[in-house]
């Protein structure tokens, strides 16, 4: 947007003097803009790789519970054929 000012100033004697000022807005809201989409374009990328690897992570960490699951329930029949043997020497095998 262009704005024009004119100021006219008349002196003692009657002579008159114009001033006409011309303002005229920057344009530079235009490159800012383009440099606040750049910065969001990035935070939306980092915020996408970030979750994707969170959810790799939770996959391992679901793999570990249950290799650790497995891992109780073959030590629970361990103790349970040894509680078997145990209890057969005991009895005589009846």
């Amino acid at each position: 947007m262009t704005e024009e000012r004119i100021t006219r100033t008349e002196t003692a004697e009657g002579e008159t003097h114009t001033h006409t000022t011309v303002i005229k807005d920057s344009s530079e809201g235009g490159s800012k803009s383009w440099l606040f989409l750049v910065i969001l374009l990035i935070a939306v990328v980092g915020g996408i790789y970030v979750f994707t690897q969170m959810g790799g992570a939770e996959v391992a960490k679901d793999t570990a519970i249950a290799d650790a699951a497995e891992q109780v329930g073959d030590a629970a029949t361990k103790v349970g054929d040894a509680a078997e043997e145990a209890a057969d020497t005991v009895t005589g095998g009846e």
